[in-house]
């Protein structure tokens, strides 16, 4: 066990309860890491969402979490909590928010993973100047690969800071960043996957053209971008120095890179990565516009 986890598991329950109101994927993901993990165990965990209580028991009976059926029993488990984890969708959150903030001490950490609600409106929502850590983690944390940015307001102690990081690190990477860098960490590791996936689905569709069948075109695909991510990983190398290392002057790879080139892939991924960001930020400020 790392010695960031043993700021939460070392601890008795009494005084380490984590809450995520929100249980949806993303919270499950975090759950699963944190009890796998051994970052916290199941009755230090409590889950609540609006309305159902199907979903909640699935939880329960899945990974042993406490759940409240009424809303006396989620009052008392957001007032219990050392640690709360904001995981509602956003249209839900000022509401929310503004019905959680005269049930907190000063002392409870809130932790956000809704996308483009900032610190500062959090803070207003509440009605208080809790101390608030701000996240991005992206889908592959569902499988404990996951990288995730995080902000922290001024009012976060370095104790709390660590407890944060060893929550996101049993579910992958954790980078700390200011938050107006959140946009662009959005634009590389947030839809980073997706951009993976769409480049995959062309080389499967090429194969499968070429005359592969379907499954060994997902299969040598898959096994590829695995291999390249881990070779960047075990050598540490730089992927221009990897790329050059495979590429022969006039062979195979350095006519399919000439391809690329003249597509300008290298200028339209950067335009791609600078869209995400501004349409973060504009999707961002229209959830703070709704809720203000």
């Amino acid at each position: 066990m790392s010695e960031l986890s043993n700021h939460l598991s070392e601890a008795s329950s009494d005084q380490y309860n984590i809450c995520f109101y929100g249980a949806g994927s993303m919270a499950e993901a975090i759950v699963r890491g944190l009890i796998n993990k051994e970052v916290a165990k199941p009755g230090q965990i409590s889950m609540i969402n609006r309305s159902s209580q199907e979903r909640l028991d699935f939880l329960h009976s899945t990974y042993g979490v406490r759940v409240a059926a009424n809303a006396q029993g989620k009052e008392e488990l957001l007032r219990e909590s050392s640690i709360l984890v904001l995981a509602m969708k956003p249209k839900d959150a000022g509401e929310a928010l503004k019905a959680l903030g005269p049930l907190l001490s000063e002392d409870q950490l809130i932790i956000s993973v809704i996308a483009g609600l900032s610190i500062n409106t959090i803070q207003a929502l509440l009605g208080r100047k809790q101390p608030v850590a701000r996240t991005m983690p992206n889908t592959s944390s569902s499988i404990g690969l996951g990288a995730t940015g995080i902000a922290f307001s001024p009012e976060v102690s370095e104790e709390r800071s660590q407890q944060v990081l060893s929550i996101f690190e049993a579910v992958g990477l954790v980078s700390v960043i200011p938050e107006e860098q959140m946009d662009i960490l959005t634009g590389i590791s947030g839809s980073g996957p997706a951009y993976i996936y769409y480049m995959m689905e062309a080389m499967i569709a090429a194969g499968i053209e070429g005359g592969l069948s379907p499954e060994h075109a997902r299969e040598l695909t898959v096994q590829t971008v695995l291999g390249a991510a881990s070779m960047m990983i075990q050598t540490g190398d730089d992927p221009a120095l990897l790329r050059k290392a495979i590429t022969s002057p006039n062979g195979s790879t350095q006519a399919a890179l000439e391809v690329f080139e003249a597509a300008g892939f290298t200028d339209t991924v950067k335009a791609a990565v600078r869209r995400c960001a501004e349409r973060s930020r504009e999707m961002g400020a229209a959830v703070e516009e709704a809720l203000s």
